[in-house]
């Protein structure tokens, strides 16, 4: 499976809008504290403009939300395991990435064979407070070697300075969030998230 150098998250349509049809070719709406109306909402809008701009939509924890609308990749997190019908998922041919942290929690997402998994935070992160300490580049080694051919997503205190050394440890993809949110252009930051994914050399 090739995954995508740049993984956008997003915390709201309004952004994910504005910042696709830059070329971001996978992207997560992670949508907090919302009703289910207006997740709804949200999610349709996500949609269909990752639709119109050939990319990847996937959609953060309500995989009831994903098979109602047809959105055909979830992300889930370690609490999300336990209520998920992860067989409804496969039925309808749902992909999900899992969440990870550490060795135990390692060992049960791969028991679930997922998309890819998520490893973070890497750095320490700003988004919000984090029960681990940061990961570091040879933890990024570690789990790769642990997981083979799936892919392997980082994430947390990402920025474009910091990407080959994520990448070069083993990560295909560079999950981001605080980066381009917190910045004063979020289309400039993206862009240079972009520039940077495309000079990656394969691997």
């Amino acid at each position: 499976m090739s995954f995508s150098r740049f993984y956008l998250i997003t915390g709201d349509a309004d952004l994910l809008e504005r910042l696709v049809p830059l070329g971001v070719e996978l992207v997560q709406l992670r949508a907090k504290g919302l009703s289910r109306a207006a997740l709804r909402a949200e999610a349709l809008r996500a949609q269909a403009c990752c639709a119109a701009h050939g990319a990847q939509l996937v959609l953060n924890d309500d995989w009831e939300l994903a098979l109602e609308l047809g959105i055909d990749f979830v992300h889930l997190g370690q609490e999300d395991l336990a209520g998920a019908d992860i067989d409804a998922l496969r039925r309808a041919g749902v992909r999900f990435g899992l969440s990870t942290h550490d060795e135990a929690e390692l060992a049960r997402a791969m028991s679930f064979e997922p998309a890819y998994i998520a490893l973070g935070p890497i750095y320490p992160t700003l988004l919000k407070q984090m029960p681990w300490a940061p990961q570091g580049l040879d933890r990024i080694t570690d789990w790769k070697a642990r997981i083979g051919s799936t892919p392997l997503v980082a994430i947390g205190g990402l920025t474009p300075e910091r990407a080959a050394g994520v990448w070069g440890a083993g990560a295909q993809s560079c999950a981001v969030v605080t980066d381009i949110v917190q910045a004063q252009s979020p289309e400039a930051r993206c862009k240079t998230w972009l520039d940077t994914a495309a000079q990656e050399p394969a691997r």
